[in-house]
């Protein structure tokens, strides 16, 4: 018995390292890693989520929680956070408005002590990282509760309490008042105007939540602001939509690349009750909380959709991939990104037990990807969740599907218009180190300057291609009124190399590369000539609003180690890079003008 015992343990072993080899040696070359994706997660600051981890910190130990917890999604990959600014009419900055918030201070109202306003911390400590920064805001709640006299007092409800509706023991703001809808709007735009924010972003709370026994007292606002004489359904959706419609309007017109976006309840309707809907059998966030996300979409109202898909593939009332197929049909040429459920991996439910693997999540990342022309990207409920790593769900991110960096997705009808390429392009080879530096163009067209760098390496027996982002060296963010350098160790000695540097605006559009080629020799100096026609305008591009110039972000510089170069001949070599008739292949490939 223990001689068969061993035997079947050194076949499970031999078994188990042939099929390690096996994996090792044969990589899935055609499972090439998508080179544009927004990949988010959710910082949600209400009732202390995930930051800060309670209301008593100080500045200093919330600044440092919220540098770890950034460290550590940048390790999983992530390149956009959605932090909550606003959760209950109150302020995670500092506001002439509204309280500040007591999930930051302990009490609503409280300035924090040392004096600060964490949101330009928090907006700066995002880009460092090459992360975009989604102002959240909740439109509607005005408190968890609604024992009003716990609100500051420079609380809206003291001084305008006919705007507010109470239900199931909240207060919430009344949809269907116009000087609530101008409120709100003149709440967002105070942050867009003052804040260098990247979007400004949703939940899916509208009209409340249906409860038992719960109603929503809004028969005086029906009655006043029906013109149309809508159904009381009809009219509430309508509140909302004009709400969507001006707001997005109202960005638009403050900052035109800031873009705008909202995370609905991922059912629209089920197919039952209307054949547009999809094929389920679930709550409706069109009539449930008269949110018509579908038409948002339909209407350019939104610049990206976000649906809460946070079922499992095999539960049946609302399926993964029957809701993902029925969203990527439905986006109407905006970006969809899909609401990843991560806190589901920490439950045990019974009644949807797919969670109970690690299969799943990595699962519904790979069904995403293979709707590469509808699904740009994922966002994960929540930054707590993802960083608890439950069942591996991070390690699958940052060892496997996240391995690689990527680029956030363009949008093309807020800005299609790339920066002009680098200047200057110069390596220098050293036995230890390849160092290149370059200097920033003017700005663009449209006034855009380069907000950050991707630097591309290919070996001299690979063929370059820009879709491929195993080939990103690394992302350099922009230093304002300084040349950008980065020293290349990895660089083998006597291997030839091609880099190709590309300049990336703030709305993700990438200019054509500048190239230089090494040789191999132990030491060189290579100057690299971007095309004549890469600065100057040569072809038409789509109409874009026209906006000041925006000063680039600071970002730290990586530290330089200078090679020695008083060893070995010196050999000086000039590549020029000839304009093209007409479009080549790194051209046609990065979308370069």
């Amino acid at each position: 018995m223990s001689r068969l015992f061993a035997a079947t343990r050194l076949f499970a072993f031999l078994g188990l390292t042939l099929g390690l080899l096996a994996v090792a040696c044969c990589p899935a070359t055609a499972d090439v890693p998508p080179k544009r994706e927004l990949r988010g997660v959710w910082i949600a600051t209400v009732e202390n989520i995930d930051w800060p981890s309670s209301r008593g910190l100080t500045p200093d130990q919330q600044r440092r929680e919220y540098r770890r917890m950034l460290d550590q999604q940048q390790r999983n990959g992530i390149n956009a956070v959605f932090v909550q600014v606003r959760p209950a009419s109150d302020a995670f900055y500092q506001s002439d408005l509204e309280p500040w918030s007591r999930w930051l201070t302990g009490t609503q109202g409280k300035a924090p002590s040392p004096a600060y306003d964490p949101l330009p911390f928090l907006i700066e400590e995002a880009h460092s990282r090459g992360m975009e920064f989604h102002a959240w805001f909740n439109p509607y709640r005005a408190s968890m509760d609604s024992v009003t006299r716990r609100l500051a007092l420079n609380h809206p409800f003291r001084q305008h309490p006919e705007w507010f509706l109470r239900y199931a023991g909240k207060l919430l703001y009344n949809p269907g008042l116009p000087e609530v809808r101008q409120y709100i709007n003149r709440v967002i735009l105070d942050v867009v105007r003052r804040y260098d924010i990247d979007g400004v972003h949703f939940d899916d709370y509208f009209y409340p939540y249906p409860e038992a026994g719960q109603v929503i007292h809004d028969e005086m606002a029906f009655a006043l602001y029906n013109p149309d004489n809508l159904t009381l359904p009809n009219w509430r959706r309508q509140n909302v939509n004009v709400l969507i419609r001006d707001l997005h309007d109202s960005i638009q017109h403050t900052k035109h690349w800031v873009k705008f976006g909202v995370s609905p309840f991922g059912v629209w309707m089920n197919q039952r009750n209307d054949p547009e809907g999809s094929a389920t059998s679930a709550f409706e966030g069109y009539s449930g909380l008269y949110a018509d996300a579908r038409e948002w979409t339909r209407q350019g109202w939104v610049d990206y959709i976000l649906p809460q898909l946070y079922w499992s593939s095999s539960f049946k009332v609302a399926a993964y991939p029957v809701l993902l197929e029925w969203w990527s049909r439905n986006r109407f040429g905006r970006h969809l990104y899909i609401g990843q459920g991560a806190y589901r991996m920490l439950e045990t439910s019974r009644r949807d037990t797919a969670w109970l693997g690690n299969r799943e999540l990595p699962r519904q990342v790979r069904l995403n990807r293979s709707f590469p022309a509808d699904v740009q990207g994922s966002v994960f409920f929540s930054s707590k969740s993802l960083i608890s790593n439950p069942r591996h769900a991070a390690d699958s991110l940052r060892l496997n599907l996240f391995r690689y960096p990527a680029l956030v997705p363009t949008m093309p009808w807020l800005d299609a218009v790339p920066p002009l390429s680098a200047q200057n392009l110069v390596l220098t080879a050293a036995p230890k180190a390849n160092t290149l530096t370059w200097q920033h163009a003017p700005a663009a067209s449209d006034g855009d300057l380069a907000a950050y760098y991707v630097l591309y390496r290919f070996a001299d027996t690979e063929t370059p291609t820009p879709d491929d982002p195993r080939h990103i060296l690394t992302i350099l963010r922009s230093q304002p009124g300084t040349g950008l350098v980065y020293v290349d160790t990895t660089a083998r000695p006597g291997t030839g190399y091609a880099y190709y540097l590309t300049a990336v605006d703030r709305l993700h559009n990438e200019s054509r590369p500048v190239n230089v080629r090494t040789t191999g020799r132990p030491v060189e100096i290579i100057v690299a000539q971007a095309p004549a026609d890469v600065l100057t305008k040569t072809t038409t591009v789509p109409p874009v609003v026209t906006r000041p110039v925006q000063p680039v972000r600071p970002a730290s510089r990586p530290t330089v180690t200078r090679p020695s170069t008083s060893t070995g001949t010196v050999t000086k070599v000039k590549t020029k890079v000839k304009p093209r008739k007409k479009r080549g292949f790194f051209q046609r490939l990065f979308g370069g003008r």
